[in-house]
């Protein structure tokens, strides 16, 4: 039997803008199968009747069994006796001069940078340090002292004071996510999110049980078409947009805080998770006066504010920081927390897995004792490593704008040369590029691409109920060789996007980490 029945209406919502130019049963099988890869639709899930998809879209009845009758073809429909067409995924599927399951694909669904090269060597001296540790259980819930100290000093160094207590180590970002919204949101709680947004915090809020209250981001400063010239913009420091004053509409720095604040004082959301530097996926970074106005527009609605900051040390071009959000808290008794996650992953390893929350000591404890529901504790040897590499962190993440700026450039550079009418938004720092394609066929694209040997996350991916089908978010943490390769897929992919529906390779490869 299914798990999960989809209703007709709600199966609407997700499809988004689904109609194109080819026919109808074509681009409504396509736009299904896509939410069934992209996990949004589950696997064993009942669709809706026939008769009722096609009254709720508007269509005959025709035209959605001829679509049900692509996708079962296809192996992403079984037809099940008194069970309708459940949603399975097929085995692999050959496609002329597509790549056999994951071998040889290119995964660009993942914004994220090769280990720094000091890593080995922080590995090794962590292996000799562990010695003086395995007396002990080993279990580890709130962190190691020693590094907890370090992180409290990195964020000294940035003119917040902080002490060990007000630290807890998590096993990446993504659980000090989820444990926060596990702990702070009950079902039916809204939660503020930014549109578009990094999708494993949306999939956390949701699993909380929250009711999502978006709000939108633009890129600051867009390049236009990329044109012939390669840089996406100097090599020294940069100003970003909105750095000053927001001014008018507060829409400058790509958040349009007057929006914002009256979106609070409506909705009255009990938690916000923002991404205040180099914002994922767009690139845009909170001025310092919206980030005021954010933080006070929250308190006076007692509203919890999480700022992810997992992404604030990639700087390519600004050569500096703007205060933490957290630095215009006024910790006045009785106001909302206001929470800061970190993140070794992004700057020094995905393999890392160490994250953070900073927090008054309170919340810390309140978060401690819900963490062993689902986490005994965080492993050692990785906690030592990191604590060797933070006091070198200056010099990482010269090496990072190094290589980031690197990647940026080959980015805008080879788009500008293959596409030159995409639009590639100003980009001083973070890990990818939101480039608006022009066209509503993020989806098809994404799906093209694959049999051509490229896994690439579509616009969508970002966003709720398929928004952004006009935009690509492209890393820019690949060689130039491989960066080369995922254009030249693009680029073969992207006249079959704009004919209509697409073949299909190995949906097996397509990789959930974004």
């Amino acid at each position: 039997m299914p798990d999960a029945q989809l209703t007709a209406r709600s199966l609407e919502t997700l499809l988004g803008e689904w109609r194109g130019n080819g026919a109808h049963y074509q681009a409504l099988a396509d736009r299904i199968r896509l939410l069934v890869l992209d996990g949004r639709v589950p696997i064993d899930t009942r669709l809706p009747a026939e008769r009722d998809l096609a009254g709720r879209l508007e269509l005959s009845r025709t035209t959605v069994t001829a679509a049900y009758r692509e996708l079962r073809d296809a192996g992403f429909v079984d037809s099940i006796r008194g069970s309708g067409s459940v949603t399975r995924l097929p085995g692999p599927v050959l496609v002329q001069g597509a790549p056999i399951g994951g071998d040889g694909m290119l995964d660009f669904t993942k914004a994220a940078l090769p280990a720094a090269t000091a890593l080995p060597a922080a590995a090794r001296a962590a292996a000799e340090e562990l010695p003086h540790f395995l007396p002990s259980s080993g279990y580890d819930p709130v962190g190691l002292p020693h590094l907890r100290e370090a992180i409290a000093e990195r964020y000294r160094s940035r003119g917040l004071p902080t002490d060990p207590e007000e630290i807890l180590v998590t096993v990446g970002a993504q659980q000090a996510i989820a444990l926060i919204a596990r702990t702070f949101l009950g079902r039916g709680d809204r939660a503020l999110i930014e549109m578009p947004t990094y999708p494993h915090a949306t999939e956390s809020l949701r699993l909380a049980g929250a009711r999502l209250v978006p709000i939108t981001v633009t890129p600051p400063g867009s390049a236009g078409p990329a044109g012939p010239a390669g840089p996406a913009g100097p090599a020294g420091p940069h100003p970003v947009v909105g750095s000053g004053a927001a001014g008018g509409s507060g829409e400058a720095d790509g958040w349009d805080i007057e929006a914002i604040e009256q979106t609070i004082q409506r909705a009255n959301p009990a938690l916000a998770y923002l991404i205040p530097d180099f914002h994922n996926p767009t690139g845009a970074s909170m001025s310092p006066e919206t980030r005021a106005r954010v933080v006070a527009a929250a308190a006076a609605q007692g509203t919890i504010v999480v700022g992810d900051e997992t992404t604030g040390d990639l700087d390519i071009d600004r050569m500096g920081e703007f205060p933490s959000i957290a630095s215009f808290r006024t910790r006045r008794a009785g106001d909302a927390p206001l929470l800061l996650i970190g993140s070794a992953s992004k700057s020094l390893w995905g393999g890392l897995r160490i994250g953070w929350i900073r927090a008054d000591r309170s919340v810390v404890r309140k978060l401690i004792a819900a963490k062993p529901s689902t986490d005994l504790g965080t492993p050692m040897i990785e906690q030592l490593v990191v604590a060797r590499m933070l006091p070198d962190f200056p010099a990482i993440m010269e090496e990072r704008r190094v290589q980031l700026r690197s990647g940026r450039d080959t980015v805008r550079r080879m788009l500008a040369e293959t596409f030159p009418d995409w639009i590639v938004p100003d980009l001083h720092g973070g890990l990818a590029a939101w480039v608006g394609i022009g066209a509503p066929v993020s989806s098809a694209l994404a799906l093209g691409a694959r049999n051509h040997g490229l896994l690439l996350a579509a616009g969508p991916r970002f966003g709720l109920d398929g928004a952004f089908e006009r935009f690509l978010r492209i890393p820019i943490t690949y060689s130039e060789e491989e960066t080369g390769r995922a254009v030249a897929a693009l680029a073969r992919a992207w006249a079959g996007s704009l004919r209509g529906p697409v073949p299909y390779a190995d949906p097996v490869a397509l990789a959930d980490v974004v």
